[in-house]
């Protein structure tokens, strides 16, 4: 029995020093693929190229209750973190582990903006620390008012619109500042699956709804919305 206990804490032990190589080897990648990322375009080039482009909004041009949807349904507590919610990454990391998969990756909003400017859509754990990073890094440079809009005029809608202020003209037709409560609520829900969504509006009135419960949820509406 001892000779097996011993032979389990040494099997244990190679698994634990794998597996602590492994994250070693991921964390230096990620650092790589942020440094790369700011030697590639300086942060505030970057920021001002977004800025500069066709169709940008900003914040004083978009209903309060757009932002605030966007907010509740991507991060509820995007106020309250430093660029990271360590609530929902260890969370999300749980759900990975058990199922060897990257299905969560507890991304915050700034987060997102990170991937968004500097990084592939795909999904990597090397990445994940390079967003991680660079999340520090915008939000040590910007408020959470800027990000929020930076965020929001960076997102992919579906139907190759990029952008709040060209997604508003494309699928609803009317300017961003038009949009009614349910609609403020609909296109906060698009990102988080813009091709399916854009396609088929049953599913994108059930993301819409999801966006209007969150909201009175965490106190960002009230709960008598009504929408067709």
């Amino acid at each position: 029995m001892r000779a097996f206990l011993r032979l389990l804490g040494r099997l244990l032990a190679v698994l634990l020093a794998i597996a602590l190589l492994a994250a070693a080897v991921v964390a230096v990648r990620g650092y790589g693929m942020y440094r790369s990322a700011l030697e590639e375009g300086p942060v505030e080039r970057v920021v001002d190229e977004v800025r500069r482009s066709d169709g940008y909004v900003s914040a004083d041009e978009l209903p309060e209750c757009y932002l605030r949807a966007v907010v509740a349904i991507e991060d509820h507590r995007f106020y309250d973190h430093p660029g990271i919610d360590l609530i929902s990454v260890c969370r999300a990391a749980w759900h990975d582990l058990t199922t060897l998969s990257l299905e969560q990756g507890g991304s915050t909003i700034t987060q997102q903006l990170a991937k968004n400017l500097f990084f592939s859509q795909d999904k990597d754990f090397a990445r994940k620390v390079a967003e991680t990073l660079m999340a520090f890094e915008l939000e040590g440079r910007y408020s959470k008012a800027e990000i929020l809009e930076l965020y929001v005029n960076t997102s992919y809608f579906g139907r190759g619109l990029t952008g709040i202020g060209p997604a508003t003209r494309g699928l609803l037709g009317k300017e961003p500042g038009e949009m009614s409560v349910c609609e403020c609520a609909l296109m906060a829900g698009l990102p988080n699956d813009p091709e399916a969504l854009s396609a088929d509006p049953a599913r994108a009135r059930e993301r819409r709804d999801l966006v209007l419960a969150q909201m009175e949820k965490y106190g960002l509406a009230r709960g008598d919305v009504e929408c067709p």
